[in-house]
């Protein structure tokens, strides 16, 4: 867990900054995707992203320490694909539990590609009963390889993100 001594530390300072304004010196990204209506999807799919489904979904899970999302869990994402692929190591830094917010923020760990945060939330709106799937992030190049991936990194972090979404959307 983050409070563990031998837990290695987040790298960047910023932690936590997903929930409020996004820092500078970082590329900032954020999708807000309609999913559906109506409270109890919003329930449902608020425990699905707090049980990961979000990362299930795209095929990047790699494990997690706890079975649903609690600051201080570790978790890994696998990026790429066959012996390509890398192991992305990264904990929790916050869950979100407000009656019509809900999810959690993950931050990057050293062995990351990336140096950052990502948040994976649902949000329901009581004035129309809409929800939608949130996915927003602030990172920068964490290596030489995703310094030289430069607009595809970020093509292909804006895919992934609507994959993400759409492993919360109802069938």
């Amino acid at each position: 867990m983050a409070d563990h001594p031998d837990a290695p530390p987040f790298t960047y300072p910023e932690t936590g900054a997903t929930n409020r304004e996004f820092p500078a010196g970082y590329h900032h990204f954020r999708l807000r995707r309609r999913i559906g209506t109506g409270r109890t999807l919003f329930e449902s799919a608020a425990e699905e992203v707090l049980t990961y489904r979000m990362q299930r979904g795209t095929g990047i899970f790699g494990s997690a320490s706890t079975p649903s999302a609690a600051p201080g869990t570790a978790l890994t994402v696998r990026l790429g694909i066959g012996p390509l692929a890398i192991t992305a190591p990264c904990r929790v830094v916050y869950v979100l539990n407000e009656p019509n917010r809900r999810g959690f923020a993950y931050g990057t760990l050293p062995g990351h590609p990336e140096i950052g945060e990502e948040l994976f939330a649902v949000e329901y709106d009581p004035a129309d009963d809409s929800v939608h799937g949130l996915i927003a992030a602030f990172s920068r190049p964490g290596t030489w390889y995703t310094r030289l991936g430069g607009p595809v990194t970020r093509l292909l972090q804006s895919y992934i993100a609507g994959k993400y979404v759409d492993a919360i959307r109802p069938a």
